[in-house]
């Protein structure tokens, strides 16, 4: 295992965790939401300083690619890419909504015959989601889904309980009326849960381009006109 500073952007939250090891060395979040670019540097340099306090130095950068926010993941990833090229350092992408499922396996009190459906919050009655099995493996590959009666009703008429968690999962909730769907408040992509996803991508060394790469925002900007004051 490595020492890699985790940063989490995808979202309202904002977080930052230093890990080594697999241990969490130092980690801040914050809830409050549209303040990113001013909360993630401060949140970088004491990390940085725990590291230098303590004569330790860091292995990798590990940055959440999204789906998500468009401007949170481009604050997150421009950070983490300043970071990596500044210090010669390898960058990692962590798949959000892998993330959210690591969260829900390791925060949460989970059935056996269980799959994994995280959801992030897309506007309307979309969320961008996937569904995935114990080992992570993708039975439903990251996609924007407009929500409806029968969303997810290839898995939830199975023998599984179906755990839809995330920012999104709230919208779930109101369409979604089956015995086998199960919802886990409180689940949100934080950089403290990257960690498991961010050691076995660096002891694999899949690592992204620090040039080249690109969030996955799963479909295109779509700019909304700003209201008139009058």
């Amino acid at each position: 295992m490595a020492t890699i500073l985790n940063i989490e952007t995808s979202t309202n939250a904002c977080s930052v965790a230093l890990s080594a090891e697999g241990m969490i060395l130092r980690h801040f979040e914050d809830f409050k939401g549209q303040n990113h670019a001013a909360l993630v540097s401060d949140m970088v340099k004491a990390c940085l300083d725990h590291l230098r306090e303590h004569e330790m130095n860091l292995d990798a950068v590990a940055v959440s690619m999204g789906p998500g926010s468009y401007t949170g993941l481009r604050i997150g990833l421009s950070e983490a890419k300043g970071l990596a090229f500044a210090l010669d350092l390898p960058l990692i992408g962590v798949d959000t909504l892998q993330l959210l499922a690591v969260s829900m396996m390791f925060n949460h009190e989970l059935p056996e015959n269980v799959l994994l459906a995280p959801m992030i919050d897309a506007r309307r009655m979309e969320v961008y989601t996937a569904v995935y099995d114990m080992a992570l493996t993708p039975l439903l590959k990251p996609c924007p889904m407009i929500l409806d009666g029968n969303s997810y009703s290839q898995w939830l008429n199975g023998d599984a309980v179906v755990a839809f968690a995330g920012n999104g999962s709230a919208k779930a909730r109101e369409v979604i009326k089956s015995d086998n769907a199960m919802f886990i408040d409180g689940v949100d992509a934080l950089a403290v849960d990257m960690v498991a996803l961010s050691d076995r991508a660096y002891a694999r060394s899949e690592f992204i381009d620090i040039a080249y790469s690109t969030p996955y925002y799963l479909k295109e900007f779509q700019a909304t006109k700003p209201k008139s004051p009058f």
